[in-house]
Protein backbone atom coordinates (compact mmCIF):
# COMPACT_ATOMS: atom_id res chain seq x y z
CA UNK A 1 0.00 0.00 0.00
CA UNK A 2 3.00 2.30 0.81
CA UNK A 3 4.76 1.32 -2.33
CA UNK A 4 1.53 2.04 -4.25
CA UNK A 5 0.99 5.93 -2.53
CA UNK A 6 4.78 6.25 -3.14
CA UNK A 7 4.23 5.60 -6.79
CA UNK A 8 1.56 8.16 -7.13
CA UNK A 9 3.32 11.33 -5.70
CA UNK A 10 5.32 13.37 -9.06
CA UNK A 11 8.24 15.01 -7.46
CA UNK A 12 8.50 18.82 -8.58
CA UNK A 13 11.20 19.71 -6.13
CA UNK A 14 14.71 17.73 -6.68
CA UNK A 15 18.09 17.69 -5.53
CA UNK A 16 21.36 17.96 -7.63
CA UNK A 17 23.54 15.95 -5.87
CA UNK A 18 26.60 17.45 -8.05
CA UNK A 19 29.63 15.57 -7.31
CA UNK A 20 30.34 13.07 -4.59
CA UNK A 21 32.88 13.45 -1.99
CA UNK A 22 33.83 15.41 1.40
CA UNK A 23 32.89 18.87 1.74
CA UNK A 24 36.88 19.93 1.97
CA UNK A 25 37.25 17.88 -1.39
CA UNK A 26 33.89 19.50 -3.30
CA UNK A 27 35.05 23.02 -2.11
CA UNK A 28 38.96 21.99 -3.53
CA UNK A 29 37.13 21.38 -7.17
CA UNK A 30 35.21 25.15 -7.00
CA UNK A 31 39.10 26.05 -8.21
CA UNK A 32 39.14 25.08 -11.24
CA UNK A 33 35.48 25.27 -12.08
CA UNK A 34 36.14 28.82 -11.08
CA UNK A 35 38.89 30.00 -13.26
CA UNK A 36 37.42 27.76 -16.12
CA UNK A 37 34.21 29.93 -15.56
CA UNK A 38 35.84 32.96 -15.46
CA UNK A 39 38.14 32.22 -18.31
CA UNK A 40 35.03 31.48 -20.76
CA UNK A 41 33.89 34.72 -20.06
CA UNK A 42 36.53 37.17 -19.95
CA UNK A 43 38.14 35.47 -23.26
CA UNK A 44 34.65 35.19 -24.75
CA UNK A 45 33.83 38.92 -23.92
CA UNK A 46 36.80 40.19 -25.14
CA UNK A 47 36.34 38.29 -28.43
CA UNK A 48 32.77 40.29 -28.67
CA UNK A 49 33.96 43.63 -27.67
CA UNK A 50 37.10 43.74 -30.01
CA UNK A 51 34.52 42.53 -32.91
CA UNK A 52 32.17 44.95 -32.18
CA UNK A 53 34.46 47.37 -31.67
CA UNK A 54 36.05 47.82 -34.88
CA UNK A 55 33.95 48.29 -38.05
CA UNK A 56 37.61 46.93 -39.94
CA UNK A 57 35.80 43.19 -38.44
CA UNK A 58 32.44 44.11 -39.58
CA UNK A 59 32.52 41.07 -42.19
CA UNK A 60 30.02 37.82 -42.24
CA UNK A 61 32.84 35.89 -41.07
CA UNK A 62 33.43 37.68 -38.08
CA UNK A 63 30.29 38.25 -36.92
CA UNK A 64 29.64 34.80 -36.99
CA UNK A 65 32.92 34.61 -34.92
CA UNK A 66 30.91 36.99 -32.60
CA UNK A 67 27.72 35.31 -32.22
CA UNK A 68 29.88 31.85 -31.44
CA UNK A 69 31.62 34.22 -28.52
CA UNK A 70 27.87 35.63 -27.43
CA UNK A 71 26.79 31.56 -27.26
CA UNK A 72 30.26 30.31 -25.34
CA UNK A 73 29.47 33.32 -22.82
CA UNK A 74 25.80 32.21 -22.25
CA UNK A 75 26.30 28.40 -22.10
CA UNK A 76 28.22 28.24 -19.03
CA UNK A 77 26.20 31.33 -17.07
CA UNK A 78 22.88 28.81 -17.04
CA UNK A 79 24.48 26.30 -14.82
CA UNK A 80 27.87 26.78 -13.82
CA UNK A 81 27.34 29.26 -10.88
CA UNK A 82 24.23 27.25 -9.61
CA UNK A 83 27.19 24.30 -9.49
CA UNK A 84 29.39 26.37 -8.11
CA UNK A 85 27.11 27.31 -4.80
CA UNK A 86 26.85 23.75 -4.60
CA UNK A 87 30.27 23.25 -4.08
CA UNK A 88 30.78 25.79 -1.87
CA UNK A 89 27.77 25.78 -0.13
CA UNK A 90 25.67 22.60 -1.02
CA UNK A 91 22.77 24.68 -2.31
CA UNK A 92 21.74 22.06 -4.48
CA UNK A 93 18.15 22.03 -4.65
CA UNK A 94 16.21 23.14 -8.31
CA UNK A 95 12.30 22.84 -8.73
CA UNK A 96 11.51 21.06 -11.64
CA UNK A 97 9.84 23.80 -13.67
CA UNK A 98 13.33 25.62 -13.30
CA UNK A 99 14.84 22.09 -14.34
CA UNK A 100 13.36 21.61 -17.39
CA UNK A 101 14.00 25.54 -18.17
CA UNK A 102 17.53 25.03 -17.31
CA UNK A 103 17.43 22.09 -19.42
CA UNK A 104 15.92 24.01 -22.44
CA UNK A 105 18.23 27.06 -22.38
CA UNK A 106 21.19 24.29 -22.84
CA UNK A 107 19.99 22.39 -24.83
CA UNK A 108 18.97 25.19 -27.18
CA UNK A 109 22.66 27.11 -27.55
CA UNK A 110 23.81 23.81 -27.65
CA UNK A 111 22.30 23.64 -31.04
CA UNK A 112 23.02 27.24 -32.06
CA UNK A 113 26.59 26.27 -31.35
CA UNK A 114 26.78 23.44 -34.24
CA UNK A 115 24.55 25.83 -36.38
CA UNK A 116 26.97 28.56 -36.27
CA UNK A 117 29.17 26.25 -37.22
CA UNK A 118 27.09 25.21 -40.01
CA UNK A 119 26.61 29.14 -41.01
CA UNK A 120 30.66 29.22 -40.92
CA UNK A 121 31.18 26.52 -42.96
CA UNK A 122 28.81 28.23 -45.55
CA UNK A 123 30.52 31.61 -45.78
CA UNK A 124 33.83 29.80 -46.27
CA UNK A 125 32.09 27.99 -49.32
CA UNK A 126 30.64 31.13 -51.00
CA UNK A 127 33.76 32.85 -50.47
CA UNK A 128 36.27 30.28 -51.57
CA UNK A 129 33.86 28.65 -54.15
CA UNK A 130 31.54 31.26 -55.52
CA UNK A 131 33.80 34.45 -55.22
CA UNK A 132 31.95 36.41 -57.01
CA UNK A 133 28.75 35.75 -55.95
CA UNK A 134 29.67 36.32 -52.60
CA UNK A 135 28.01 39.21 -51.44
CA UNK A 136 25.01 38.14 -53.15
CA UNK A 137 24.78 35.09 -51.05
CA UNK A 138 25.69 36.56 -47.74
CA UNK A 139 23.09 39.60 -48.13
CA UNK A 140 21.60 39.72 -44.92
CA UNK A 141 17.56 38.74 -46.52
CA UNK A 142 19.39 36.22 -48.46
CA UNK A 143 21.13 34.59 -45.49
CA UNK A 144 18.22 34.87 -43.59
CA UNK A 145 16.59 31.53 -45.16
CA UNK A 146 19.84 29.94 -43.56
CA UNK A 147 19.18 31.50 -40.21
CA UNK A 148 15.07 31.01 -39.59
CA UNK A 149 14.66 27.19 -41.19
CA UNK A 150 17.78 25.35 -38.96
CA UNK A 151 16.72 27.80 -35.35
CA UNK A 152 12.55 26.79 -36.24
CA UNK A 153 14.16 23.28 -36.39
CA UNK A 154 16.10 23.72 -33.25
CA UNK A 155 13.46 24.86 -31.29
CA UNK A 156 10.93 22.24 -32.24
CA UNK A 157 13.27 19.32 -31.16
CA UNK A 158 14.07 20.98 -27.86
CA UNK A 159 10.63 21.94 -27.05
CA UNK A 160 9.31 18.12 -27.69
CA UNK A 161 12.11 17.14 -26.13
CA UNK A 162 11.75 19.02 -22.76
CA UNK A 163 7.80 18.84 -22.81
CA UNK A 164 8.13 15.02 -23.03
CA UNK A 165 10.03 15.35 -19.45
CA UNK A 166 7.30 17.87 -18.28
CA UNK A 167 4.74 15.08 -19.29
CA UNK A 168 6.53 12.58 -16.94
CA UNK A 169 5.96 11.61 -13.41
CA UNK A 170 8.71 11.75 -11.10
CA UNK A 171 8.19 9.27 -8.00
CA UNK A 172 11.51 7.36 -7.94
CA UNK A 173 13.38 10.17 -6.10
CA UNK A 174 14.51 13.58 -6.25
CA UNK A 175 17.66 13.15 -6.43
CA UNK A 176 18.87 14.35 -9.68
CA UNK A 177 22.61 12.51 -9.92
CA UNK A 178 24.21 15.45 -12.06
CA UNK A 179 25.46 18.97 -11.25
CA UNK A 180 22.44 20.75 -13.72
CA UNK A 181 19.67 19.26 -15.44
CA UNK A 182 20.51 17.18 -18.16
CA UNK A 183 17.66 15.17 -19.85
CA UNK A 184 18.96 11.40 -19.32
CA UNK A 185 19.46 12.10 -15.78
CA UNK A 186 16.56 13.85 -15.09
CA UNK A 187 14.13 11.12 -17.10
CA UNK A 188 15.55 8.26 -16.02
CA UNK A 189 14.02 9.17 -12.44
CA UNK A 190 10.54 8.74 -14.26
CA UNK A 191 8.60 5.78 -12.57
CA UNK A 192 6.67 5.00 -16.42
CA UNK A 193 8.44 4.06 -19.53
CA UNK A 194 11.09 6.86 -21.21
CA UNK A 195 11.44 4.88 -24.46
CA UNK A 196 9.82 7.87 -25.94
CA UNK A 197 11.64 10.16 -24.30
CA UNK A 198 15.17 8.45 -25.05
CA UNK A 199 14.02 7.93 -29.18
CA UNK A 200 12.87 12.20 -29.10
CA UNK A 201 16.29 12.87 -27.63
CA UNK A 202 18.12 10.32 -30.30
CA UNK A 203 16.29 12.14 -33.54
CA UNK A 204 16.89 15.37 -31.57
CA UNK A 205 20.48 14.91 -31.56
CA UNK A 206 20.74 13.18 -34.90
CA UNK A 207 18.46 15.96 -36.63
CA UNK A 208 19.64 19.00 -35.22
CA UNK A 209 23.98 18.26 -34.12
CA UNK A 210 24.51 15.34 -36.70
CA UNK A 211 22.45 17.04 -39.68
CA UNK A 212 24.91 20.32 -39.11
CA UNK A 213 28.14 17.89 -38.92
CA UNK A 214 27.07 16.11 -42.11
CA UNK A 215 26.52 19.54 -44.15
CA UNK A 216 29.47 20.72 -42.46
CA UNK A 217 32.02 18.31 -43.65
CA UNK A 218 30.55 17.91 -47.13
CA UNK A 219 30.64 21.54 -47.15
CA UNK A 220 34.38 21.65 -46.37
CA UNK A 221 34.95 19.03 -48.79
CA UNK A 222 33.61 20.93 -51.67
CA UNK A 223 36.19 23.85 -50.03
CA UNK A 224 39.24 21.79 -50.03
CA UNK A 225 38.61 19.99 -53.86
CA UNK A 226 37.97 23.59 -55.01
CA UNK A 227 41.37 25.02 -53.82
CA UNK A 228 43.33 22.43 -54.67
CA UNK A 229 41.95 21.81 -58.36
CA UNK A 230 42.85 25.87 -58.76
CA UNK A 231 46.60 24.86 -58.10
CA UNK A 232 47.16 28.02 -55.76
CA UNK A 233 45.75 27.23 -52.44
CA UNK A 234 44.82 30.48 -50.36
CA UNK A 235 47.19 30.63 -47.31
CA UNK A 236 44.97 32.53 -45.24
CA UNK A 237 41.81 30.49 -46.98
CA UNK A 238 42.90 27.16 -45.95
CA UNK A 239 44.37 28.76 -42.34
CA UNK A 240 40.19 30.07 -41.74
CA UNK A 241 38.95 26.90 -42.90
CA UNK A 242 41.37 24.89 -40.35
CA UNK A 243 40.52 27.13 -37.18
CA UNK A 244 36.78 26.23 -37.90
CA UNK A 245 37.22 22.69 -38.16
CA UNK A 246 39.67 22.57 -35.21
CA UNK A 247 36.38 23.96 -33.47
CA UNK A 248 34.62 21.58 -35.02
CA UNK A 249 36.37 18.95 -33.80
CA UNK A 250 36.80 20.25 -30.35
CA UNK A 251 33.17 20.28 -29.71
CA UNK A 252 32.43 16.79 -31.81
CA UNK A 253 34.71 15.08 -29.35
CA UNK A 254 33.06 15.68 -26.03
CA UNK A 255 29.50 16.26 -27.37
CA UNK A 256 30.13 12.28 -28.19
CA UNK A 257 32.09 11.37 -24.97
CA UNK A 258 28.98 13.36 -23.26
CA UNK A 259 26.07 11.76 -25.23
CA UNK A 260 27.71 8.26 -25.66
CA UNK A 261 28.64 7.47 -21.89
CA UNK A 262 24.85 7.88 -20.71
CA UNK A 263 23.42 5.59 -23.54
CA UNK A 264 26.15 3.04 -23.66
CA UNK A 265 26.45 0.66 -20.36
CA UNK A 266 29.67 0.95 -18.59
CA UNK A 267 31.53 1.24 -15.58
CA UNK A 268 31.76 4.84 -15.12
CA UNK A 269 31.49 6.46 -12.03
CA UNK A 270 28.71 9.05 -11.34
CA UNK A 271 31.55 11.95 -11.17
CA UNK A 272 32.73 10.39 -14.06
CA UNK A 273 29.75 11.29 -16.39
CA UNK A 274 29.10 14.50 -14.68
CA UNK A 275 32.79 15.64 -15.39
CA UNK A 276 32.67 15.13 -19.20
CA UNK A 277 29.24 16.56 -19.61
CA UNK A 278 30.34 19.87 -17.70
CA UNK A 279 33.15 19.85 -19.99
CA UNK A 280 31.78 19.57 -23.04
CA UNK A 281 29.89 22.70 -22.00
CA UNK A 282 32.68 24.42 -20.21
CA UNK A 283 35.89 23.63 -22.24
CA UNK A 284 35.16 24.51 -25.64
CA UNK A 285 34.03 27.73 -24.11
CA UNK A 286 36.97 28.41 -22.91
CA UNK A 287 39.27 26.96 -26.02
CA UNK A 288 36.97 28.65 -29.13
CA UNK A 289 38.35 31.98 -28.08
CA UNK A 290 41.81 30.89 -27.59
CA UNK A 291 41.57 29.35 -30.89
CA UNK A 292 40.27 32.51 -32.80
CA UNK A 293 42.45 34.66 -31.02
CA UNK A 294 45.92 32.76 -31.63
CA UNK A 295 44.95 31.15 -35.64
CA UNK A 296 42.80 34.76 -36.70
CA UNK A 297 45.48 36.94 -37.41
CA UNK A 298 42.90 40.10 -37.24
CA UNK A 299 41.48 39.31 -34.46
CA UNK A 300 45.34 38.35 -32.70
CA UNK A 301 46.08 41.65 -33.66
CA UNK A 302 43.28 43.70 -32.29
CA UNK A 303 43.95 41.40 -28.97
CA UNK A 304 47.72 42.42 -28.88
CA UNK A 305 46.57 45.92 -29.24
CA UNK A 306 44.44 45.71 -26.87
CA UNK A 307 46.74 44.25 -24.30
CA UNK A 308 49.35 46.99 -24.88
CA UNK A 309 46.91 49.76 -24.60
CA UNK A 310 46.31 47.80 -21.05
CA UNK A 311 49.58 48.02 -19.84
CA UNK A 312 50.28 51.32 -21.25
CA UNK A 313 47.34 52.63 -18.99
CA UNK A 314 48.03 54.17 -15.80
Amino acid sequence: MQEYAARNISHTDFILSGFSGSREWKQLLFIPFFLLFLMSITANSMIIFIILSHRALHSPMYLLICVMAFVDLVIPIFFVPNMLLNLLFNWNHISLMGCLVQMFCIQFFQSVQSTILLWMALDRFYAICTPLHYNEHMRFSAFLKFVIIPMLRNVVFISAIVGLARSLSYCQSNEIKHCFCEHMALVTLACGPIYVNSVVGLCGAFFTFAADVLFIVFSYVRIFVSLFKSGRPSQKALSTCITHIIVMFVGLIFALTSFLSYRIKNDMSSNSHMTISTMYLLLPACLNPIIYGIRTKEIRQQVMKVMKYGKKSP
